[in-house]
C-alpha cells in the first residue's frame, strides 16, 4: 500500500518501495508511505512486524535491500544532526552521573555547555527528579530512566522525533507528564513519529497513522479514514435485558449493562437501534461513534495486539 503526504512541502521522511530480506526471510515487502512536516505519524504493529526494522533502515543502521528511505530529501547519516530517536532498547551511560550525562549528549547535540547544563535541570525539575542530578543512573529505577532517555532525546528541540515505545512501563500519572512532554515538542512544529501500542495516544495525538503487519502495511490515512477503512462503525448502548443475536451487528464488548456494538457494512445506527427496541431490551443511551482504534488494532493483529 503506497501513501502520499499531503501538502507540497518535500517530505520529513520518505519510504519508498522499501524492502528489507535477512536470509530467507523477507521481514518488510515493498513498504511505501511519507510523513509529512509538522505532523505528528503514528507507526503502529505488533511486534514482529517490521517497525523496528524499517525505523533502523531508515537511520543507516541497516541497508535496505531494496528501495530508498529518505530523511530531509537526503539518505541519513548516523550523527546528524536536527533527530531525537527514542530506541525501544534504551541506551545510556548508566555509571554516570545523571546531570553530567545530559550536559554530554546536548553538547553532541551542538548545545554549550551551560545552555544543555540550564535546559537539563528545568527538565529534572519538571519531571520530579531534580534532587537526582549527582546519583548515578544505574541507581535510578527503570522509570526515573526512561524520563532521562526522554529528556536527551528533546534536547536542543529537534526538528524530528522518533519514540519507540516512549511511555512503556509507565503509570498513569507519569505517561500523562511524558506525553505532555512530547505535545509540547509537536506544538513547537516538530515532525513526531510515534511507535506505541497505546491506542489512546494515537487518537488524542496523530494526524496519521499506518498499521503495519508482516511487513506489509494494512491501513494507511489519517486517524478518521482508517475508522472508515474498517467499514461499520459502532455504537455504545446502555440498556437492560438481554443484548438479542442480530445480522446487523456483532458485539465488541459488553460490561455491566454497557456494550460496543460494531455496526455490519452499509446498516445505519437508526436500524440496529429499531432491532434492538424491538426485541423488547430497555435502553437508557443509544450512542453512534467511529470504530476505536484499539479495537481496529486488536482486529488486525489478533492475540499479537498489544503484546
Amino acid at each position: 500500500m503506497e501513501a502520499t503526504a499531503r501538502g507540497s512541502a518535500a517530505p520529513a521522511i520518505e519510504v519508498d518501495h522499501f524492502r528489507m530480506v535477512f536470509g530467507s526471510n523477507e521481514v518488510v515487502k515493498d513498504l511505501s508511505f511519507n510523513v509529512s512536516r509538522g505532523e505528528t505519524f503514528g507507526f503502529l504493529g505488533s511486534n514482529g512486524s517490521g517497525k523496528t526494522t524499517t525505523i533502523r533502515a531508515l537511520l543507516g543502521l541497516y541497508e535496505p535491500s531494496g528501495g530508498r528511505l529518505l530523511v530531509n530529501g537526503k539518505k541519513f547519516r548516523p550523527g546528524q544532526q536536527g533527530l531525537g530517536y527514542l530506541p525501544e532498547e534504551r541506551g545510556l551511560y548508566k555509571k554516570e552521573q545523571v546531570l553530567k550525562t545530559m550536559v554530554y549528549f546536548g553538547q553532541l547535540k551542538g548545545m554549550t555547555a551551560p545552555d544543555a547544563q540550564s535546559w537539563s535541570l528545568d527538565y529534572l525539575d519538571r519531571v520530579g527528579l531534580a534532587d537526582k542530578q549527582r546519583t548515578r543512573l544505574d541507581k535510578l529505577s527503570g522509570g526515573e530512566q526512561q524520563k532521562i532517555q526522554l529528556g536527551v532525546t528533546v534536547m536542543n528541540d529537534p526538528q524530528l522525533l522518533i519514540l519507540d515505545e516512549p511511555t512503556k512501563g509507565f503509570d498513569p500519572v507519569n505517561r500523562r507528564l511524558l506525553m505532555d512532554i512530547i505535545d509540547q515538542q509537536r506544538q513547537a512544529g516538530a515532525t513526531v513519529v510515534m511507535v506505541t501500542h497505546q491506542m489512546d495516544e494515537v487518537e488524542r495525538l496523530c494526524d496519521r497513522v499506518l498499521l503495519l503487519k508482516d511487513g506489509v502495511a494494512r491501513a494507511y490515512g489519517s486517524v478518521e479514514e482508517v475508522q472508515e477503512q474498517f467499514g461499520a462503525a459502532s455504537v455504545i448502548v446502555r440498556f437492560t435485558g438481554v443484548l438479542p443475536a442480530s445480522q446487523l451487528f456483532r458485539i465488541a464488548s459488553v460490561d455491566n449493562g454497557r456494550a460496543e456494538l460494531l455496526l455490519a457494512a452499509g446498516v445505519e445506527p437508526s436500524q440496529a437501534l429499531a432491532e434492538l427496541t424491538a426485541s423488547g431490551m430497555s435502553i437508557s443511551e443509544f450512542t453512534p461513534r467511529r470504530r476505536s482504534m484499539d479495537s481496529i488494532f486488536v482486529e488486525v493483529y489478533g492475540k499479537e495486539a498489544h503484546l
